[in-house]
C-alpha cells in the first residue's frame, strides 16, 4: 500500500549560504502493507521524523519516491483523505482558540455533509477515542495531555483515513497513559482496518502495537524484523538496543 523506494534526503550544513550538506536519509527501501503497524525505531537523530516528513508529502526527496497504492504522495490528491497523522506535541497539534468540536471538525471542511450529520459524527469520533460529548465546547488548556493526544486521535480518523503516521504519539505522556492510548489505537486500527507507521525510539511500545519493526540508524535500514522474532535481531545496533530494557 505505502512504498518507500530509494529515498534520500540531504539539507544545507553551516548556514544559508553554505554549499556543504549533510545527508540525512540514505537510499530508504520498505513498504507498508494494508492493515499493517510498521515500527521504525531509532535514536534520537538518526532521520526517523525526516522521513516522517517525506511519507506525509511535507517535504520532497532529493531521490526516490514516495508511493501511495502505486501513486506520488507529493500529490495532494492522493494524500488528502487516505494518510493522516498524530505528533508527539499534542499541544501545538490543536489551534488553542479552538474547541475540541472545532478541532475534529478541521479535516471534515469541505465535505459536502449536513451540519446534522456532522455533529453525529463527532459524537461518534469522541467516544470512539473515550471522550464523552461534555468535551465538545472544552479548549485544549482545559484538558490533560492524554486527553488532548485523543483529541488528535479523533481528528486523524475523522477522514477515515487508510494510513496513520505517529511520530512519537505517546512519548510526551506519562507511562499509564501511554498504555492507555496504545490500546485506543489498537482497537482503532482493528475497526478501521487502517495502516499505522509508528515512529518511535521506544522499542516496548514498538513491542506492544507493531506487526514489523524497522531499526533505524543514521539514516539507514539496519534491519527488518516481525515483532515476534525481536529477540532474534541480528544486528548489532538493534541487539544494543534490546539491551536497554529488561523486557519487552
Amino acid at each position: 500500500m505505502l512504498k518507500v523506494d530509494c529515498v534520500e534526503k540531504s539539507y544545507k550544513k553551516g548556514g544559508l549560504f553554505s554549499r556543504e550538506k549533510q545527508k540525512i536519509l540514505k537510499n530508504v527501501s520498505f513498504e507498508c502493507r494494508r492493515g499493517e503497524c510498521l515500527g521504525i525505531i531509532g535514536e534520537s537523530g538518526s532521520g526517523k521524523s525526516t522521513l516522517g516528513r517525506l511519507i506525509l508529502g511535507i517535504e520532497k526527496p532529493d531521490r526516490g519516491t514516495v508511493l501511495f497504492e502505486g501513486k506520488n504522495i507529493q500529490d495532494r490528491k492522493v494524500r488528502v483523505g487516505n494518510i493522516s497523522a498524530v505528533f508527539q506535541d499534542y499541544i501545538s497539534s490543536i489551534n488553542p482558540f479552538f474547541t475540541v468540536e472545532e478541532a475534529v471538525m478541521e479535516p471534515l471542511k469541505g465535505q459536502k455533509k449536513g451540519q446534522k450529520e456532522i455533529q453525529s459524527k463527532i459524537d461518534h469520533l469522541l467516544n470512539q477515542v473515550g471522550l464523552d460529548p461534555s468535551y465538545r465546547k472544552k479548549y485544549p488548556h482545559e484538558l490533560s495531555g492524554g486527553e488532548d493526544q485523543r483529541v488528535c486521535i479523533a481528528r486523524a480518523i475523522s477522514t477515515e483515513p487508510k494510513c496513520i503516521l505517529l511520530d512519537e504519539a505517546i512519548s510526551s505522556l506519562d507511562v499509564s497513559v501511554q498504555t492507555q492510548v496504545l490500546d485506543l489505537l489498537k482497537k482503532l486500527k482493528k475497526s478501521y482496518n487502517m495502516s499505522y507507521i509508528f515512529i518511535t525510539h521506544d522499542i516496548q511500545a514498538a513491542a506492544y502495537i507493531c506487526d514489523r519493526v524497522i531499526f533505524f540508524r543514521s539514516g539507514q535500514i539496519e534491519e527488518i524484523v516481525k515483532t515476534e522474532h525481536l529477540k532474534d535481531v541480528q544486528s548489532e545496533y538493534a541487539r544494543k538496543l534490546l539491551q536497554m530494557i529488561i523486557t519487552f
